[in-house]
């Protein structure tokens, strides 16, 4: 648990323009000129301005993509090299950074410790409004400090404003003790720019309900975080083609996908690939490199070990270079 002390021995953060982006001028706050009217239009209407304003999310994701590759990079990195993922929200953005770091677990089997979340308020802000807690870059501070940020650690910090003070407190504290730092917000030269090395931003644009950035902001947030984790993990080998090799086949649906993948990949029928599933001890990343590379378990593992669980260059016995 972090201490009074150890925030006091903590590097002194750099200081921050907190006034940069003011809140009047945020474009998450404005008012949508496309929904003006939105309560006196019927059900369809609504549907169609929501959905109209939806489909300019992914283009805003777009113009990101270059910074987006970066922080992919960097997570991939800290990943390999024994560090953790580590998302700081509040609101809304706490609540997508919670949902990204409990899939990646089941979908990718990486150990819970290596993504995680910090959500203002606590878990329990997960279903209940703690918005008091946004407001203090103290609290902040306090929560990244028990996780011990360190050089090999990236932290992630998402605000549709990019000015929550929560937010902000603990990405600076961050980067004040060495880790990677990113920021992921939905408006131009905020304060949490200031403290990030790397800044995502992507202009959804006003929002049809305005400040509702549980909407278009929330969206293009989701998209990011997808690709981000996404993006690493297939950097880093856990996926083979477009496949999921590295699944933990844990409940029938999960054996089932197993089975599956090892008859697409290795081009095997059903039988081949439950015999060496059940050889390989349930693992499919060693089951693929055994058959693709030809090689017994304990030489599978081998090179897994050797590739840092890159399942393509176990096949060709190399190593993960980034």
């Amino acid at each position: 648990m972090a201490t009074l002390t150890m925030l006091e021995q903590a590097p002194t953060p750099k200081p921050v323009n907190r006034g940069a982006a003011d809140f009047k001028d945020l474009t998450t706050e404005t008012a949508n000129i496309a929904s003006e009217g939105l309560d006196t239009k019927s059900a369809l209407e609504i549907a169609r301005i929501i959905n109209h304003e939806d489909s300019k999310v992914a283009a805003a994701v777009k113009k990101a993509l270059p910074e987006i590759a970066v922080v992919i990079d960097t997570v991939a990195r800290s990943l390999r090299d024994g560090g953790r993922l580590i998302y700081v929200g509040a609101g809304s953005s706490g609540r997508i950074a919670s949902l990204d770091a409990s899939e990646c677990p089941p979908t990718y089997s990486t150990a819970p410790a290596q993504v995680q979340y910090i959500m203002a308020g606590g878990p329990k802000a997960l279903a209940s409004a703690s918005d008091v807690n946004e407001d203090s870059p103290e609290i902040g501070q306090r929560d990244i400090a028990r996780r011990r940020p360190t050089r090999k650690d990236i932290v992630i910090g998402i605000s549709a404003s990019g000015r929550t003070p929560y937010v902000v407190g603990a990405v600076e504290y961050a980067r004040a003790r060495g880790a990677k730092t990113a920021a992921i917000t939905c408006n131009l030269n905020t304060p949490l720019s200031d403290v990030a090395d790397t800044t995502v931003v992507a202009e959804v644009g006003p929002e049809v309900i305005s400040g509702s950035t549980r909407m278009k902001s929330a969206s293009a947030q989701k998209m990011i975080l997808n690709m981000i984790t996404t993006g690493a993990m297939t950097r880093l080998g856990y996926v083979y083609d477009n496949l999921m090799v590295n699944v933990h086949m844990k409940n029938a649906k999960l054996v089932e996908r197993g089975i599956r993948v090892l008859m697409k990949v290795c081009e095997i029928d059903r039988d081949t690939a439950i015999r060496t599933i059940k050889s390989a001890g349930k693992s499919i990343p060693i089951a693929v490199v055994m058959l693709k590379a030809n090689v017994d378990k304990m030489e599978a593992v081998r090179r897994l070990t050797k590739s840092d669980g890159n399942v393509r260059l176990a096949i060709d016995d190399s190593r993960l270079e980034l």
